[in-house]
């Protein structure tokens, strides 16, 4: 998908994507990874998320990825952070308070970027990415995260039939094949949730399945 997709969505604020609130997966089964304190968390197209407020709350160190200027300015506004930019390679790095977001684009992180990462949140990474850039995700992914590392990911699924993406649909077997070379991957939980996303029962969905996988790096 091409880039200017999503920086034109920032702009024209067609953001149904966001989410105000804080993502009730990530406070339940975020304690399931049993990171000590001081961990480093990236969180891959983060957007503005508030995710990372909570992420910094847990004593975690957090480090956003985002192609946005608008959405990283907004997160830092929002959240009443004054933070310290500086040029960091292909990307300009904004730090406030155990908090940087990388704004840039996700395929030029390098290793040295992610070298003292030790866990990943994907809420909103993988499900905005069609079929060949997941997989192209994926192995840059787990070329730059050194092991041993912990993965978060939620993903969504419903029939293809009624509805493209964005959000795209991601089964279970294909999270299985995506992620096939890790060392576990376990699912945490489904629900299929369409009752609650009237939006989604709009545009003809049926059913709309949350699933939590949590991935361990070896």
């Amino acid at each position: 998908m091409n880039p200017d997709y999503w920086l034109e969505r920032w702009k024209q604020g067609e953001i149904g994507f966001h989410q105000e609130d804080i993502n009730p997966y990530l406070c339940r089964f975020w304690p399931q990874l049993r990171l000590p304190h001081g961990s480093k968390v990236a969180v891959p197209f983060c957007g503005k998320s508030r995710d990372m407020i909570w992420l910094q709350k847990q004593h975690h160190s957090v480090l956003g990825i985002e192609l946005s200027a608008i959405a990283v300015q907004a997160f830092f506004k929002e959240n009443n952070l004054s933070p310290h930019p500086h040029a960091q390679g292909h990307f300009y790095r904004y730090t406030a308070d155990r908090i940087s977001i990388l704004h840039g684009d996700f395929f030029n992180l390098n290793k040295e970027d992610f070298a003292t990462v030790n866990a990943v949140y994907d809420r909103a990474a993988l499900v905005a990415l069609p079929p060949l850039m997941r997989r192209r995700y994926i192995d840059h992914l787990l070329n730059i995260l050194p092991a041993p590392a912990q993965i978060l990911l939620i993903t969504l699924d419903y029939s293809r039939n009624e509805m493209s993406g964005p959000p795209f649909a991601i089964s279970h077997d294909e999270v299985q094949s995506l992620y096939k070379s890790c060392a576990d991957l376990r699912l945490l939980i489904q629900t299929d949730v369409i009752e609650k996303n009237p939006r989604f029962k709009e545009k003809g969905l049926s059913r709309l399945h949350e699933s939590v996988f949590l991935i361990q790096i070896q």
